[in-house]
């Protein structure tokens, strides 16, 4: 699996969501093999509802796909760490690894005290490390192509 050019991908989700006037993250679903299987986008600015991060509506589609055990093989790639919510539901639907491009950390960096994203210091591998099944954590990569997206956009 390639996983810089699935990050890549992730990217290109990102900045599609900033060009629909959502917040600019991405994430996708990838085989073992490396084929996505399933992509989405943030949809907070669209729909208005704060639980529309790009992991979520994933999940959320993911979980209405496929199975438990075809979950466990897949992993989850997004331009950025998962927040604590996010991590929540990845861990809930069962998919097996997480892969990020710009870390929790940088995005603070980024967004400051914007009120639009009130970023949480608590990385994802505490949150997905305090459960009861190992999920791979591997991330961050690529962070400055990742963070090219979330420049200029935030009020910091």
């Amino acid at each position: 699996m390639d996983t810089e050019a699935l990050v890549r991908r992730a990217i290109v989700l990102a900045d599609r969501a900033r060009a629909g006037g959502n917040h600019p993250f991405g994430a996708l679903l990838a085989a073992p093999d490396g084929t996505v299987v399933l992509e989405a986008g943030n949809t907070v600015g669209t729909t208005h509802d704060v639980t529309g991060h790009a992991e979520t509506n994933l999940v959320s589609a993911a979980t209405r796909r496929f199975s438990r055990d075809e979950l466990r093989t897949l992993t989850l790639v997004t331009s950025c760490e998962p927040c604590a919510m996010c991590s929540g539901a990845i861990y809930w639907s069962w998919i097996g690894a997480v892969v990020y491009g710009l870390s929790e950390e940088g995005l603070l960096a980024l967004t400051g005290d914007d009120p639009e994203n009130p970023t949480l210091a608590l990385p994802c591998r505490t949150v997905l490390g305090a459960g009861q099944r190992d999920i791979r954590v591997e991330g961050p990569l690529l962070e400055d192509e990742a963070a090219a997206s979330h420049r200029d956009f935030w009020r910091s």
